[in-house]
């Protein structure tokens, strides 16, 4: 249980590097693949996410269901915005995305 747990949160960094890659790349570049990157990311996120917290459920450990509800809640958010981003790119769209990504880093770290 602890690889999978391990592969799980690999992926779920892997996610948000990959969030803050596009957002560089469309934010200075102007780059096609800017916006794609960050959907796909997101999605994989968000999925690794939920994975995560089943995998926490199903522990011994008691589960802070408020931090994880504020994750998931800025998580849709971001996926939402790389929709908005994919169809019409803008950079607004993608300092937002990049934005939330910071935030929601921030409540993984700061909310116990």
């Amino acid at each position: 249980m602890d690889f999978i747990n391990s592969v799980l949160v690999f992926l779920h960094l892997l996610g948000m590097a990959g969030i803050l890659a596009g957002f560089m790349i469309q934010l200075i570049t102007g780059h096609a693949s800017g916006p794609k990157s960050i959907l796909h990311s997101s999605l994989l996120q968000l999925v690794t996410g939920l994975l995560l917290l089943g995998l926490a459920e199903m522990g011994e450990d008691p589960v802070n269901h408020v931090k994880f509800g504020i994750k998931l809640a800025v998580a849709i958010a971001v996926t939402a915005v790389a929709i908005f981003n994919v169809r019409k790119p803008g950079n607004p769209l993608a300092i937002t995305a990049g934005a939330l990504t910071v935030v929601n880093v921030a409540v993984a770290v700061f909310v116990s």
